[in-house]
């Protein structure tokens, strides 16, 4: 079964998110999240991979960002935009991020407390 979203984040900082997300005001302005992933030694290949796949087609994800740490080979960075907090908060509910988190959860060894931002803007970001 394809994972049809920003995959394991769902685990890790969607977690954060959740818990985040739901402290958050909405505003018209985009909702954003930013935070660190560790993975298990050796797992951070096969951890993006579930990040990765099939990350387009979120309602309301406008940005979902994957990055490598150049000074930690463990280490994952995730960056999103979302339309509103609750568009983020709804996607934490889909299967597919469920069975995303299911599948990536055991491939993380830590995740740091995330940050959430009030996005206004940026190359690449069009809200509908």
């Amino acid at each position: 079964m394809p994972i049809e979203r920003r995959t394991m984040l769902g685990g890790a900082l969607a977690a954060v998110g959740a818990a985040r997300g739901a402290q958050a005001q909405e505003t018209s302005a985009m909702y954003g999240l930013i935070g660190k992933m560790t993975a298990k030694p050796g797992q951070r290949d096969s951890l993006i991979a579930i990040l990765l796949e099939g990350v387009s087609g979120m309602p309301g994800c406008l940005s979902y960002i994957v990055g490598q740490d150049p000074k930690d080979a463990d280490a994952i960075w995730i960056t999103e935009v979302w339309e509103t907090a609750a568009s983020h908060k709804a996607s934490l509910s889909l299967p597919s991020v469920q069975a995303a988190i299911a599948k990536g959860r055991p491939l993380i060894a830590g995740m740091d407390a995330g940050t959430e931002t009030v996005v206004v803007g940026g190359h690449g970001l069009v809200k509908s």
